[in-house]
């Protein structure tokens, strides 16, 4: 038996270092937030600058390497910490939500329904490779399952939500966190350059980011480098392919519990639910109601998109080249055996059915 509970808020708060939906008014009252949030919006304005005037590359690729960067080579305080995690979770939702405004809603369900077939085609790679690869390489099930179930869907929220279903240690969740972040700084850097090799159109390219891209942020960074279109269609799909999580929890969960007889197995609804999904339905909704006045859709624009480098500045901040490099070879193998049959399935299928 599955009992599903209830909670009134999704997730722990940023600052804590979970992912949660709102961040509480004490956390932006506490002093120490802003020094990261001031350090990662600084280094942001400067990628925005540098993505401006080298458009090829663009800003959002520039905030990733400036913060790696920064963090790598100056050093990161841990004073700092509360405002790049506030930054690089909460910031970058807002930024999602923001980009909402610009799409209508017809677009966007349209959009996320006909990803649909591709997404669901990768998800079952993602899982079926995880665990053929991970067992070749003599790895846990734990760690194949949570570096899978990261690869699928969302990164490392994907990751947060399914850790408490299955209880791994705490070195087996910071290592598959990790072999993910890796992944997604180089999908960051290599999509748009083989989407532009390849010659994908902006539809081609925006459903083969959203569905083969770990992390919604890079996500975004790697469809907004290829084009405003790619990037619209890449974010669509890839909150399409996020709301999937709830039902990988319950059937893991019951998977769970079938193994365990005896174990309670809980998931909670409310805390692997990407409430800021709604937002960003609720934003596209008052789009097409005309609601928003037309003089401001440039501006909320423009400002979605600094937030977006600015959020991805963050998670350039959040890097440890030092740790990553300490993780050891198998659980890199794996990740990349799953990240490249993921995106080669999401190519097929679109080839398939000629979208490309």
């Amino acid at each position: 038996m599955l009992p599903i509970s209830a909670i009134p808020h999704p997730l722990p708060s940023a600052v804590s270092g979970g992912d949660r939906g709102v961040c509480p008014d004490s956390a932006l009252r506490a002093p120490s937030i802003w020094y990261g949030v001031l350090l990662a919006g600084g280094l942001g304005l400067a990628a925005w600058w540098l993505g401006v005037r080298i458009p090829l590359i663009g800003g959002p690729v520039f905030g990733i390497v400036l913060g790696m960067v920064w963090r790598n080579v100056v050093g990161l305080s841990p004073v700092f910490t509360p405002g790049v995690i506030f930054s690089s979770r909460q910031i970058l939702k807002w930024s999602i939500v923001g980009l909402g405004f610009g799409l209508s809603l017809g677009q966007v369900l349209k959009t996320g329904a006909s990803s649909l077939g591709v997404t669901l085609v990768t998800l079952s790679t993602a899982f079926v490779v995880a665990w053929l690869l991970g067992r070749w390489l003599k790895l846990g099930g734990h760690l194949r399952t949570l570096i899978g179930v990261g690869t699928a869907i969302c990164g490392g929220s994907a990751i947060a939500a399914v850790a408490p279903i299955i209880r791994p240690d705490d070195h087996e969740t910071a290592l598959s966190i990790s072999t993910i972040f890796l992944f997604n700084v180089i999908a960051v850097l290599l999509f748009p350059l083989l989407g532009h090799w390849m010659g994908l159109s902006n539809h081609g390219f925006g459903v083969w980011a959203g569905t083969a891209i770990n992390d919604t942020s890079s996500v975004v960074a790697a469809g907004y480098s290829y084009s405003t279109a790619a990037g619209d269609i890449a974010t669509i799909v890839k909150l399409t392919r996020a709301t999937l999580i709830i039902p990988v929890c319950i059937v893991i969960a019951l998977w769970v519990a079938w193994r365990n007889q005896h174990a309670e197995t809980r998931v909670s609804l409310s805390r692997i639910f990407p409430w800021f999904i709604l937002w960003f339905l609720a934003a596209s909704g008052a789009r097409s109601l005309d609601l928003i006045p037309g003089a401001l859709l440039g501006p909320l624009h423009e400002i979605s998109q600094f937030f977006i480098i600015m959020a991805l500045t963050a998670i350039g901040l959040s890097s440890d080249l030092r740790r990553m490099a300490l993780s050891g070879i198998r659980p890199i193998l794996l990740g990349l055996g799953v990240w490249m049959a993921v995106s080669l399935s999401s190519l097929g299928m679109q080839l398939l059915l000629g979208n490309l």
